[in-house]
């Protein structure tokens, strides 16, 4: 059967981070759980709407924008199952308490609680028997690397490997080598062929053709080539805005450049 998607943008003050619903004729599955209680509640609402069972909620990468949300959903469908891959569990556990202390700004929007993440041991899920498959891209970019792509209709969820109207975000990615290999990945998305596809973050109602995965690897070969010709951080950060002067989350290039110069460390 066709399942339908739909996308949650996220404002820029939750660092523009999508979720997405998928949804067959009875069930539903959630992919990442979004930055705030406001998020997860918006999240809860789509999913009222879509008038379907949640089964799942998927968290793709550890960073809080993927699942400071979660309490809310678990919250209103208490028979949902939330579950995430080991890597994915593991910086969760590791990042919380240090998270909620790193944006205590957020006051009343952040979590009280972290919900109960199952180890994800399935490569494929199913939404009301359709397959989705659940892909690591890469071992050596952890667990930054996981995407979904669903064959029959060759859609793409591609989490935090893909952006879109944005500047890219490369602290976690602090090499070279690590980029080179982030850029080896998004060709192998581009490989898939795939129709519609979904970025991790991306400015609200950004096409969702194969745009994402060209900025994303167009970025990063300019960030490559402007911080290694750049000597220092506030040099490559200028270039980065005068080059993209239209793109958001603008303390992706920020950070980005300090941490690629050896400026400060990340993580």
């Amino acid at each position: 059967m066709t399942l339908t998607y739909t996308v949650f943008d996220a404002a820029p003050g939750s660092l523009n981070k999508t979720s997405v619903v998928v949804s067959g004729d009875t069930e539903a599955l959630v992919v990442d759980a979004g930055f705030t209680r406001a998020d997860g509640h918006r999240i809860v609402a789509e999913v009222l709407d879509s008038g379907k069972t949640l089964t799942r909620v998927l968290i793709t990468a550890g960073d809080p924008d993927f699942y400071f949300g979660a309490e809310v959903i678990a919250d209103a469908f208490p028979q949902a199952t939330f579950s995430a891959p080991s890597d994915v569990i593991e910086h969760i556990q590791h990042s919380y308490e240090g998270k909620l202390k790193a944006w205590a700004h957020l006051g009343a929007n952040l979590p009280t609680r972290l919900v109960d993440i199952a180890e994800l041991t399935e490569t494929v899920l199913t939404v009301d028997g359709t397959q989705i498959e659940v892909r690591r891209g890469s071992d050596q970019l952890g667990d930054r690397a996981w995407y979904l792509f669903e064959p029959a209709s060759r859609s793409l969820i591609g989490g935090v490997l893909l952006f879109e109207g944005l500047h890219v975000w490369t602290a976690d990615s602090a090499t070279p080598e690590l980029r080179a290999e982030w850029v080896r990945v998004l060709d192998s998305l581009e490989a898939l062929a795939p129709t519609y596809v979904v970025a991790g973050h991306r400015v609200a109602g950004a096409p969702t053709d194969l745009t994402a995965i060209t900025h994303t690897r167009d970025y990063l070969r300019f960030f490559e080539q402007t911080v290694t010709e750049s000597a220092t951080a506030e040099d490559a950060k200028a270039k980065l805005l005068a080059a993209y002067p239209d793109a958001g989350l603008v303390i992706a290039a920020d950070l980005g450049t300090k941490v690629a110069k050896g400026e400060m460390t990340w993580g």
